[in-house]
């Protein structure tokens, strides 16, 4: 029993009635003996009956109630601030861990700096201030200068013609953007065009290497462009947007960009003859184009760089595994296989029928990827002296090594014309022809400059084998003319 009222307020009677608290409610006019009386008949218990010892008694069970009230407050006023106290202890000590972090990174940055003998561009999501007080979050669009392309400029991308030796990263960075925009793909898929900026960055410029297009002398980055240029002016030249949907489109330029990822600048033959970590993961079953693939889809997992994320996931399946059964058939080892399923279905080619699409994309980045020798001799004869370099790396590194050697790739058996005649002739020329069939209109701009290239190189060849046999006539003749000097020499010196 107890009351919370005061000598202005309303008097409150708490009840225990069969285990349950009742309030009572008095006017503050009520005394002790008023409300002993009202109980009492309201319970109709006799009125002589003791409910309390006293009014005075009453009057203390009420004053000890509230006592008791406050006491209470107390004790939960004292346990909350208690908290708090721990609380802002515990928030000092984080603000003190984080002063420390931030401190200590900027000693990392300055002894990185000190090494380095420069600046460091920290690549960290977010950037600290030489006082180490503010941080500020970076921009996390690439910072790239842009590039706005000429009307010439695109036309000439239309063209297997294009030089791609006069361009920087930035300019064939906004030029493969344009593609993408000019092509409408960036529309068909519901693309952010900053994740497209993004994922061309990561794909090129990002500094983590293993995500990136290695400095290789052939397999680099611009011949990435090379490739994903000549699929852009093969889908123009074949009026392909007629023939084919949006998607195959996405997929033939998005396979091309991705192609050659990660390319180690050596071959598979030595991949699976080293027994390298890739030909051991992928067991000797095209462990490049594998990687490339692999690479390729661990970019486009990361959130920021997925150019296809607001696409259907059962349509993205698709686009995924169309992706990487064009980056595959990019294994020279399936060249025969592939152009020979190709020359059955040509005859009687049907753009309605998936099998027979699906393999006219595989040709078409076959063709795109080994199309140097499409373009005019200034452009494609630098090519074949940077693949010869890497050839030459890996032939060194196989005698090393003690592994096999390919004569095509060693330095001390092949020439640049020995290289490419075989190549042009068998390879490029027939399956550049099969393609032709399909599409008549390539034959100018495409098939004949590799019937001129294969002149070019056996007129060449000629060249070097007229010299190969003059060359012990000079021979003999040069020590015979010092012969007879000498002997000359002697007579005039014994007489």
């Amino acid at each position: 029993m107890g009351s919370s009222s005061s000598s202005y307020a309303p008097k409150t009677i708490y009840l225990d009635v069969d285990g349950k608290v009742q309030k009572v409610v008095f006017s503050r006019h009520c005394s002790p003996c008023d409300i002993k009386e009202l109980l009492c008949s309201s319970s109709n218990i006799p009125r002589f009956v003791v409910l309390f010892p006293s009014c005075t008694t009453l009057s203390n069970l009420l004053f000890s109630h509230r006592a008791f009230r406050i006491n209470e407050l107390k004790t939960e006023v004292t346990n909350r601030l208690a908290m708090l106290e721990k609380r802002v202890e515990l928030e000092g000590l984080k603000v003190v861990e984080i002063e420390k972090c931030k401190n200590d990174l900027k000693k990392l940055r300055d002894e990185m700096a000190s090494r380095g003998g420069g600046r460091v561009n920290c690549p960290c999501k977010y950037n600290f201030s030489d006082d180490g007080k503010k941080v500020t979050p970076r921009r996390d669009v690439p910072s790239y200068p842009k590039y706005t392309l000429s009307q010439e400029t695109i036309e000439a991308l239309k063209k297997p013609t294009f030089d791609v030796w006069h361009w920087e990263h930035n300019e064939m960075l906004s030029c493969l953007e344009y593609m993408y925009h000019d092509l409408g793909l960036v529309k068909e898929f519901n693309m952010n065009p900053i994740t497209l900026k993004r994922w061309l960055h990561v794909n090129i410029l990002h500094i983590p290497m293993h995500m990136n297009y290695r400095n290789n002398p052939f397999h680099n980055f611009r011949h990435c462009f090379c490739v994903s240029q000549m699929m852009y002016g093969m889908i123009h030249l074949c009026n392909l947007q007629e023939k084919l949907t949006l998607t195959d489109m996405g997929i033939l330029m998005t396979a091309a960009v991705c192609h050659d990822l990660d390319h180690p600048g050596y071959n598979n033959t030595y991949q699976i003859n080293a027994r390298t970590e890739l030909a051991v993961r992928y067991n000797d079953i095209s462990p490049l184009e594998n990687h490339h693939c692999a690479v390729a889809f661990q970019i486009l997992s990361l959130p920021e760089c997925n150019i296809f994320a607001n696409v259907d996931p059962d349509a993205f399946k698709q686009i995924r595994q169309a992706i990487i059964t064009l980056i595959l058939a990019t294994d020279m080892a399936r060249h025969g296989e592939i152009l020979d399923s190709f020359k059955q279905k040509v005859d009687n080619f049907d753009f309605t029928n998936e099998e027979h699409v699906t393999c006219l994309k595989m040709v078409l980045i076959k063709c795109c990827d080994i199309s140097n020798e499409v373009r005019p001799t200034e452009v494609a004869e630098p090519w074949v002296d940077c693949l010869l370099e890497e050839y030459f790396m890996q032939s060194d590194r196989e005698k090393s090594e003690g592994l096999p050697v390919a004569p095509f790739m060693d330095r001390d058996k092949v020439t640049k014309p020995t290289a490419q005649i075989g190549f042009i002739k068998f390879v490029l020329i027939p399956m550049f022809e099969t393609v032709m069939k399909l599409f008549p209109q390539i034959e100018e701009i495409m098939v004949q400059p590799l019937r001129d290239s294969r002149d070019h190189y056996e007129e060449l060849k000629q060249i070097d084998d007229a010299m190969t046999e003059v060359e012990p006539v000079l021979s003999i003749s040069l020590s015979l003319s010092l012969s007879l000097s000498l002997s000359l020499s002697l007579s005039q010196y014994m007489c």
